[in-house]
């Protein structure tokens, strides 16, 4: 595997509890019967494979062994404000894990977390919340191609293994990717503007001309910036400017 990085001026370090399935429906879904049975202080849970793995917009999603299917659960005081932030976090700790072993990739995040290489999808975020006031909780679940690319996702797919040109130790890398969750999220918490800044140095698109769908609806129109509480600002060919909280986006002309 190759040299593995830092996150800020500290050796990257996970420190939640771990555990790990074989088999299991969907590690989003085993986070949510744990919340619902009160227990959600953090902790990460994972699975080999998944039967019943799911995307956002309730898509289903691939789950080969030998790629990385994880959720970390974990209480949120701070309350949705903070919740806002954790998909942006999970897509810079991803960002991160694909630079460690592939420090040249031209890795991007199209809003507000698909993390792709070349316009192909290397990994996918769902994040869940439940709960209320000092009981707010959070799942965030993260799919990885590491040893395959599923060739169902609806775009085009990669994974590390072909990005590093090498064969990857799985358990490495699921090591990384915790550390840097872990990382990303804790800069989360203290402000967005740190996630933001680096978030929208791997933004794809920006000042490019993108389509938007909201909903049933195809908004068009340039994406100049993320707002501060992570939504998409579009400049619409009148000069005006839309705020999105909820859509897809595609470059226009391309996947």
């Amino acid at each position: 595997m190759g040299q593995l990085c830092c996150f800020g001026t500290s050796p990257l370090s996970a420190s939640w509890p771990l555990y790990r399935f074989e088999e299991i429906d969907s590690t989003n879904t085993e986070a949510k019967r744990r919340a619902a049975e009160g227990s959600f202080n953090n902790q990460w849970i994972v699975a080999s494979t998944q039967t019943a793995g799911r995307g956002r917009q309730d898509r289903a999603w691939s789950s080969p062994v030998g790629n990385i299917f994880t959720t970390a659960l974990f209480a949120e005081p701070g309350g949705i404000s903070v919740a806002l932030r954790v998909p942006f976090a999970a897509a810079l700790a991803v960002v991160d894990t694909v630079l460690s072993v592939a420090p040249a990739a031209p890795v991007r995040v199209k809003w507000p977390n698909d993390v792709r290489v070349d316009h192909q999808k290397v990994s996918g975020i769902l994040v869940e919340t439940g709960g209320a006031g000092d009981r707010l909780w959070i799942a965030a679940g993260t799919g990885i191609n590491v040893a395959y690319a599923p060739d169902n996702v609806g775009q085009g797919a990669t994974s590390l293994n072909r990005l590093s040109a090498q064969v990857l130790d799985l358990k490495e890398v699921l090591d990384f990717y915790h550390s840097a969750f872990e990382a990303r999220l804790a800069q989360a918490k203290v402000t967005f503007d740190g996630v933001r800044k680096d978030w929208l140095k791997y933004a794809e698109g920006r000042n490019e001309k993108v389509s938007v769908r909201v909903g049933d609806t195809y908004e068009e129109g340039v994406f100049e910036d993320l707002e501060q509480d992570g939504a998409l600002r579009l400049r619409l060919p009148d000069g005006s400017a839309r705020i999105i909280r909820a859509g897809e986006v595609n470059l226009i002309g391309r996947a």
